[in-house]
């Protein structure tokens, strides 16, 4: 499809409840405010109609997991069609009996599902339990083609990995989004927390560097308790941001409000920093095959 230049990104950065109609209805609060703003694209956080469900193991939260297509998907679509918009979701899919996915659905202008893309790795940390949810994706690592120009749509822990990143990049993404649920353990330090948060922002600026990619990332807010008890619970940082291909901020939100933001990217930036910032053509290629081995030593 013919790229346009400017495309402008709509972002909705909120918190959320146990209660799905108020999460819902405060996301699609977020969507019209963005598109009244302007926005083309608008991408939502990850697993924006819940909790945070992973915090503990609990069998009963498989189900807040639905088809795809389902009803999720019916009312995202028939938002984005109304507003004439792109929108990226991101759901607790149900495949099948005992086969369950952390995916992102791309829902083009139409309200018809232009792609989706299943989270490939997959934690498990104290407070983020995820490999007791979600089976691994087996998707690849495929950008979806939309009418706003090529998304290389990736969730969360896939930001840490500059693999995944390379990958949607070598497949000829436009640009790098990232869903995202992460926050501090209650215990840490001040310090400690500011490292990792500036690890986070790091990690994709480099990404965004790496591949000259504007880099989209979507977190969410708020403090979710611990449903089991066990743990204190996670403060979401928040923080939202975009970069350019040179990792420039172009908006970075703050820690703990709920913000609509739409921020102005220029797709034709890449073209211009690739030339001269020749990475790809510099990659040593032949070099490179032990990448696929768990560790070389």
């Amino acid at each position: 499809m013919a790229k346009q230049n400017i495309l402008k990104v709509g972002l909705v950065q909120q918190t959320c409840t146990n209660n799905r109609e108020e999460n819902v209805a405060k996301s699609i609060a977020g969507i019209r405010d963005c598109v009244a703003k302007g926005a083309e694209l608008v991408v939502l956080q990850e697993l924006h109609t819940g909790i945070y469900f992973c915090q503990a193991e609990d069998v009963d939260m498989f189900d807040l997991a639905e088809s795809i297509p389902g009803p999720s998907t019916e009312e995202f679509g028939a938002i984005a069609k109304e507003l004439g918009i792109v929108l990226v979701t991101s759901l607790f899919e149900k495949r099948a009996p005992g086969i369950y996915h952390n995916t992102a659905v791309v829902l083009e202008k139409d309200g018809s599902i232009a792609g989706t893309y299943r989270k490939m790795h997959i934690p498990d940390d104290p407070a983020y339990y995820e490999k007791f949810y979600f089976t691994p994706g087996d998707l690849g690592f495929e950008p979806i083609e939309t009418s706003v120009g090529t998304l290389g749509v990736l969730v969360c822990w896939d930001q840490w990995y500059p693999e995944g990143a390379r990958m949607m990049a070598m497949a000829g993404a436009d640009m790098l989004i990232y869903p995202t649920a992460i926050g501090y353990e209650m215990a840490d330090t001040q310090d400690e927390k500011d490292r990792q948060r500036n690890a986070w922002i790091i990690s994709q600026r480099g990404h965004a560097v790496a591949n000259g990619l504007p880099v989209i990332s979507v977190n969410r807010t708020g403090f979710e308790k611990d449903f089991s008890g066990v743990t204190d619970g996670i403060q979401f940082w928040g923080n939202s941001f975009v970069v350019g291909p040179q990792g420039e901020f172009l908006y970075e939100a703050s820690n703990d409000n709920e913000e609509n933001i739409v921020v102005e990217v220029d797709l034709q930036r890449s073209e211009d920093v690739r030339r001269i910032w020749p990475f790809f053509r510099d990659r040593r290629i032949d070099a490179y095959g032990d990448l696929t081995k768990r560790f070389r030593k």
